[in-house]
């Protein structure tokens, strides 16, 4: 159910005075705010409000409170799971205006940052004292909505996720109240560990405005390469052995034959076949890299793997990460005026190599075109099944095929989404994941966000899905102006 109009048209007025040309109705931006990287479907909100500072997003919080309108924070739309679709309407609070680096130390290795920097642009600012941000989730996402989906990316392996490198954050509550979480220090015991609990929470729980994030010093070497084998259990399965022998990788990515074929087409890469691909890069002293590199290159070899074609140079790394980020745009050139669904399937290492083949037996079966890349050094990995969006029929096999590779990772011991979030596409699957849990999450929920304003119609199922009989401890969650 939409938002009363008479409720928006409400906070619209209250608004007015203070945004001014801010405070925007029209169609193309309220759509532009309205649909997901990826896919196309539309959930427009009502209005579009650009904020400035933490103190606008208080006033924009406040007035949706006192009418029970919905707020959805949007950073620069690059959410594959319709986390800033609004399917209730309401006001889509663009925190993009918000980009100030207020401060870097790098005697602490850390900064404090407004919600709209993009990790790009952090990244340059800080580039000549020495440092870097190490998450790379491909696009040049906002710091804050990496935060709110608990975004990690190529270096995972090594630097770990949003939930590791944030120690605290600014947050806006559904009652319009301030809070900062954390602090500065690396670690502490003092009260509930409310960072993690806004870390992934899709803006459902608050607004971020700031985040205090851990930064670190640029490595003395960096070097790439690449590796190609026969199969897919033979690259994963050499992997596995890389981990388990104690290997600091910094980035180990696999794309299979198909993804490899496209990308070699898209990017225009040279001396490679279609044929599994990993890419690596190491980070560390020279010795160290070294050592790296003669342990890596033997288990390779033990697997079948080629020799490793190297990219040491700035300009040469630069290509050969650029054609793996750019693999999507690369996947969906497999079929002309395809749409497509991002799976983001995450397991134990150990049980990889056979959900990848499940899932690639899984899209063989349905008919679809469906190439795979895959932070392979965690356990996770996406499969990009793409769709004729005119042939109902067959987006409907789409959406089954990403529900089952969703289930094949659960029935191994992962999860529905490794980094992507849950937003509207995986709500379905978060009570089979979490189970009881899931009471659990929406007493929380029903306790931070009693009027259920904030971005409402994510992560949890349906509300009647999760109404026990008797007495209830979410008895604060409902349906929206109900």
């Amino acid at each position: 159910m939409r938002a009363d109009p008479k409720k928006v048209e409400a906070v619209l007025a209250s608004l007015r005075p203070n945004f001014g040309e801010r405070l925007n109705i029209t169609q193309s931006v309220r759509e532009a705010h309205g649909r997901r990287e990826g896919m196309h479907d539309v959930m427009a909100p009502d209005a579009v409000v650009y904020v400035n500072s933490t103190a606008d997003v208080e006033r924009v919080v406040a007035a949706c409170r006192d009418h029970c309108v919905p707020i959805i924070p949007y950073g620069v739309g690059t959410s594959l799971e319709g986390q800033v679709q609004a399917p209730h309407g309401g006001v889509s609070l663009d925190l993009s205006n918000m980009d100030a680096i207020i401060n870097v130390s790098g005697d602490d290795l850390d900064c404090r940052v407004e919600a709209g920097v993009t990790r790009e642009r952090l990244n340059a600012h800080i580039r000549d004292q020495g440092l870097f941000f190490p998450l790379d989730p491909g696009a040049n996402a906002t710091l804050g909505g990496m935060a709110a989906t608990r975004a990690s990316g190529t270096n995972a392996v090594r630097y770990g996720t949003m939930r590791d490198v944030t120690l605290g954050l600014t947050v806006v509550t559904p009652h319009g109240n301030v809070i900062r979480t954390g602090s500065r220090a690396l670690k502490s015991s003092a009260g509930y560990d409310l960072t993690r609990l806004y870390v992934g929470s899709e803006g459902t729980l608050g607004i971020i405005t700031e985040l205090q994030l851990r930064l670190f010093g640029v490595p003395e070497v960096i070097a790439a390469a690449m590796c190609q084998f026969g199969d897919v259990a033979s690259a994963v399965q050499a992997v596995t052995s890389i981990l388990q022998h104690g290997v600091q990788m910094a980035r180990i990515e696999f794309l299979d034959r198909l993804q490899m074929g496209a990308s070699i087409r898209h990017s225009k890469l040279e001396g490679l076949e279609e044929r599994e691909t990993l890419f690596l890069e190491f980070h560390g002293s020279p010795r160290a890299v070294d050592e790296q590199i003669a342990l890596v290159r033997e288990i390779c070899a033990s697997f079948g793997g080629d020799e490793l074609k190297w990219a040491l140079e700035q300009e040469a790394r630069t290509k050969l990460w650029t054609a793996r980020h750019n693999a999507y745009w690369a996947a969906r050139s497999l079929r002309s005026g395809c749409e497509s669904f991002a799976t983001d399937a995450c397991v134990p290492i150990s049980s990889l190599p056979t959900c990848i083949l499940e899932a690639q037996r899984a899209a063989e079966a349905a008919g679809l075109t469906a190439p795979i890349v895959g932070h392979v050094g965690d356990g996770n990995f996406h499969m990009l099944v793409l769709y004729e969006p005119s042939d109902p029929a067959q987006r409907a096999r789409a959406e089954a095929l990403t529900d089952q590779i969703a289930r094949i990772a659960l029935a191994h011991g992962g999860t529905a989404t490794g980094e992507h979030g849950v937003g509207l596409h995986k709500r379905n699957l978060m009570r089979e994941e979490h189970g009881a849990a899931i009471e659990v999450m929406a007493a929380l929920k029903a306790a931070l966000d009693p009027s259920n304003i904030m971005n409402p119609g994510k992560i949890l199922p349906d509300e009647t899905d999760l109404l026990p009989s008797g007495p209830s401890i979410i008895m604060g969650a409902r349906r929206l102006h109900s």
